[in-house]
């Protein structure tokens, strides 16, 4: 109960502070967002992490071939049974 007491507290001061900034404020906060999203170091420090997120999947994906192959190798359960050898009858 502490705690949705004190994220109840935190909510209403965080929309009164938040309605006492106003719209203009927003905007101020919001074009300060745009350009830094917009700057080119940031813009090509994003495409390298995601370039090499890629990468990384995909030799993960590779790697993982072999596993692939032997749980789809496995005996399918007998009709009527389940994986667990149980059956739902």
């Amino acid at each position: 109960m502490r705690y949705r007491l004190t994220f109840m507290t935190g909510l209403a001061v965080g929309y009164v502070l938040g309605t006492r900034a106003g719209r203009e404020r927003y905007e101020q906060l919001r074009k300060g967002w745009q350009r830094f999203v917009q700057n080119p170091a940031v813009r090509n420090s994003a495409e390298t992490a995601a370039l090499s997120g890629r990468q990384v999947a995909a030799k993960v994906f590779e790697k993982a071939k072999p596993l692939r192959e032997r749980i789809g190798q496995r005996e399918k359960p007998a009709e009527g049974e389940d994986g667990w050898g149980t059956s739902h009858t």
